[in-house]
């Protein structure tokens, strides 16, 4: 590659990646000597990115915090994810976000091309997010500190308080984190335990990345996102239980339900004309999902599980019992 300005934003491109290049290994990106690798390393010092350098044999480069945020460069897609997830910013229970979302999403649409604003505006249309924001707030730099560990593969420490008010002191190695309906979660393998566990984000205080680098590993259920849902319905991921199915039958139309039925839930597939069947995995609370389905306004059937049966049925008692008592106003 001969462009030295089209070069300068490849490698710049590639050493935002968290991690260290080797130069023999830039220089085979860029198609170019490590020598010349080694030149545009100091242009970019020059314009002001601190690029670290590591001795050996090898030798490897990585960009690291400065004293101030340099000018990044984004693909097409990076672009639209990030504009989506801004506009989605006021949603989340996360301090300041809303404000500061705004002011990011002014700065980044003001540069977009028309067809990557096109693309964001298709499909934040099509996005209802899942985080509602009256959870517990966090501090962004908590979310901050975990994402860059996770994706850094670096254990973290941190002190956390339980659901019992039980304080105690971590160090994991993080996985993913996972925002699910009001709250924030990271999955991470506990190094004292020695098992997975999941961990409430606004119950972690003073987390630091420790430095010390480790081998990822394979999450049980194949994924966080499974591992939270089956952690929040209270089926664990040991052993060989099966996990619970939410079969239901609705006598409306697969688009009208799917509009009023969360995402959390699953996604109903149409059965004939005006009807449609959910088959999932129940991932939340009988009583939860009970309320829900109440909400979708329409008539519906539930097959399974028989818990879930059991308590809509002593639901609509107490419901019925109620309206019945009730004195004329």
């Amino acid at each position: 590659m001969t462009d030295t300005p089209a070069r300068l934003l490849q490698l710049l491109s590639l050493l935002q990646t968290p991690r260290e290049w080797p130069g023999s290994e830039l220089a085979d990106r860029l198609d170019v000597s490590r020598r010349t690798v080694r030149r545009d390393i100091d242009r970019l010092r020059d314009l002001g990115y601190p690029v670290q350098a590591s001795m050996g044999a090898e030798g490897g480069y990585r960009l690291v915090a400065g004293k101030a945020m340099p000018p990044l460069v984004l693909d097409d897609e990076e672009a639209v994810a990030i504009a989506v997830g801004l506009r989605a910013g006021a949603g989340h229970a996360v301090e300041g976000i809303e404000e500061a979302s705004v002011r990011a999403l002014a700065k980044l649409e003001q540069v977009l091309p028309s067809r990557l604003r096109h693309q964001v505006s298709v499909l934040q249309a099509a996005t209802i997010p899942l985080t509602s924001g009256d959870g517990a707030s966090i501090d962004p730099q908590t979310l901050t500190v975990m994402a860059g560990a996770a994706a850094g593969q670096e254990r973290l420490r941190f002190a956390y308080r339980s659901g019992d008010g039980t304080a105690s002191k971590r160090l994991v190695e993080p996985h993913r984190l996972v925002s699910t309906g009001r709250r924030w979660y990271l999955v991470a393998y506990d190094i004292d335990r020695e098992d997975w566990r999941t961990f409430r984000v606004d119950r972690v205080a003073e987390p630091f990345a420790t430095g010390a680098r480790f081998v990822p590993r394979g999450v049980p259920t194949g994924n966080a996102a499974d591992f939270i849902r089956r952690s929040l319905s209270g089926l664990g991921v040991r052993g060989n239980e099966e996990p619970r199915r939410l079969v239901v039958l609705f006598d409306a139309p697969a688009e009208f339900v799917a509009a009023r039925l969360p995402g959390p839930l699953g996604t109903p597939e149409a059965t004939g004309d005006g009807s449609c069947r959910l088959d999932a995995e129940l991932g939340s609370s009988v009583e939860w999902t009970a309320l829900r389905l109440a909400m979708v306004e329409c008539e519906f059937r539930v097959h399974e599980p028989q818990e879930l049966v059991d308590y809509l049925t002593s639901l609509a008692g107490r419901v019925t019992r109620a309206v019945a008592t009730a004195e004329p106003g």
